[in-house]
């Protein structure tokens, strides 16, 4: 038994980071919601909020800002392109029912998977997702990718999602097989 858990603990446990360490983390920003990493390389899709009225609204022609950060290109920054928004990184928005002033929304490679854009009290924008189950406020996501399943379609092996608990504040996390 003391085996198998130094094996989790000392061995395995490292591994399962070490994918992800050598990954910058993107500058702290006002109006962030979320951003996405993949293995391949280290640029990253971010998910800004678009707000307006001093930050108590939502943009409503683009609430969501999304673009790269391509830490490949010194950090530079760039829009996504036609197919990165219509099929991997662009999202979906809907008028959230019951919730005047917020949206729901999906990401359009992954539809199952549906977040609410929201500002809390203290006027931070959140993209809400539940998280093991339960709503978090979702922070990084990552996804571990290994060669093309067809052409152009990346072979997703598992989606690791990173959050805070908005009643607690403590770190959710979450793997899951799309």
């Amino acid at each position: 038994m003391y085996r198998l858990v130094f094996l989790f603990y000392g061995v395995l446990l490292p591994v399962i980071g070490l994918a992800q360490s050598s990954f910058p983390t993107p500058p702290n920003a006002p109006q962030r919601l979320f951003y996405v990493q993949r293995t391949g390389n280290t640029n990253t899709i971010v998910y800004d909020a678009n707000t307006i009225n001093n930050g108590r609204a939502f943009d409503r022609k683009q609430p969501i800002h999304i673009y790269w950060l391509r830490y490949a290109e010194d950090g530079k920054t760039a829009p996504l392109n036609y197919l990165q928004r219509t099929m991997a990184y662009g999202v979906e928005l809907r008028p959230a029912n019951n919730h005047p002033g917020e949206y729901e929304f999906n990401v359009v490679s992954y539809p199952k998977r549906r977040l609410r854009l929201t500002i809390d009290a203290g006027g931070r924008p959140h993209a809400v997702l539940a998280i093991n189950g339960k709503p978090a406020w979702l922070n990084r996501v990552f996804v571990k990718i290994e060669g093309k399943k067809v052409g152009i379609i990346p072979n997703v092996k598992y989606v690791e999602l990173f959050g805070t608990d908005p009643e607690t504040g403590n770190a959710v996390y979450e793997r899951f097989i799309p």
